[in-house]
């Protein structure tokens, strides 16, 4: 459905915004793909990096600024909200300015959505958002739930919204991956609690994750995709094998695992072959069949977290996709 449409990218310069642009290039040749993002810096570096691509458009804008929404929404088919102010301590100590980009924006996102008939827009979200601790996790469950309620809100008009749910991404900025690299040359690394576990998905796995919401969504689900854990300090040694190291304590607002499904999501949860799909508990549909489709509901109880998962990245997998990533930045 991608092919020859109108796709709009909120936050398109991040790490997962340039990925979903190159990705979406080579493999449904969209007509218009448009940057919504405020960094005019980041624009230009990213047209430079794209060979100026007729393809790509770029927009100054600010998901809190509506009146420009509406103006750069002009036209689009479909729409990823990928803007956020995801850095934990930062939202702690701005937490005025964090609801206003996650949540005032996600509200900014939906009416503008709605009311120039955008078909389809799917919203990025976290684990962080599955029994928040932090303020930004607490905004993401925020947003979650403004996107998965815009289905209702959109009444009798044809836009539809859907959410997906990421762990920690390889690679991405301010993510663990490249933290520990940059320090790997001092032989000694910050480990917050060696008992502490993450979720590892890639960027690619991301964008795959986004087009089979596109694909599958009715409106309203929230899609995790099935992927492996790997405990911290595995990834320490994988990136530095000599290095020493040094346990400092869990950050504040920092939780020892990750989860994305919680025991009282199981209850609208179902299964199927290599993601989770999340229902709202509360709703007035009556197409519940077509949402659920083939999917096994999963039991009483049911928690997808880090430190339970039953898949497991080794380190081995870890080195290959690292090789790999590196002789794809090389090349580019």
């Amino acid at each position: 459905m991608l092919t020859n449409s109108s796709i709009l990218v909120t936050g398109g310069t991040g790490s997962f915004g340039q990925k979903f642009v190159r990705m979406t290039l080579d493999k449904y040749n969209p007509k218009r793909l448009i940057i919504f993002s405020r960094d005019e810096m980041k624009q230009w570096d990213m047209a430079a990096k794209f060979k100026q691509d007729p393809r790509l458009r770029y927009f100054i804008g600010d998901i809190r600024d509506r009146d420009r929404l509406y103006r750069a929404l002009d036209g689009v088919d479909y729409v990823v909200h990928a803007a956020a102010m995801k850095i934990v301590p930062v939202a702690e100590y701005n937490p005025f300015e964090c609801i206003k980009t996650v949540v005032n924006g996600a509200m900014n996102v939906v009416d503008a959505c709605i009311d120039v008939g955008v078909k389809r827009c799917v919203a990025l979200s976290t684990d962080k958002a599955c029994s928040p601790i932090n303020l930004y996790g607490a905004s993401k469950l925020c947003s979650d739930k403004i996107f998965v309620a815009g289905n209702s809100y959109a009444g009798s008009r044809a836009t539809r919204f859907s959410v997906v749910r990421y762990g920690n991404v390889m690679g991405s900025r301010g993510s663990i991956i490249p933290y520990f690299r940059s320090l790997a040359h001092t032989g000694r690394l910050p480990i917050t609690d060696k008992r502490m576990t993450r979720f590892m998905i890639s960027l690619d796995q991301g964008v795959e994750l986004v087009w089979k919401a596109f694909d599958d969504m009715v409106g309203g689900e929230i899609y995790v995709k099935k992927i492996p854990s790997m405990k911290v300090v595995d990834i320490a040694r994988t990136i530095a094998p000599e290095g020493d190291f040094d346990e400092i304590g869990i950050r504040p607002g920092e939780k020892l695992h990750e989860m994305m499904i919680s025991s009282e999501d199981a209850r609208t949860t179902y299964e199927y072959e290599g993601y989770y799909i999340i229902l709202p508990q509360i709703h007035d549909w009556s197409d519940d069949v077509i949402r659920i489709k083939d999917g096994k509901h999963c039991p009483e109880g049911f928690a997808y977290a880090s430190d339970t998962n039953a898949e497991w990245m080794t380190p081995g997998e870890l080195r290959d996709w690292m090789k790999e990533e590196y002789r794809n930045s090389a090349s580019k």
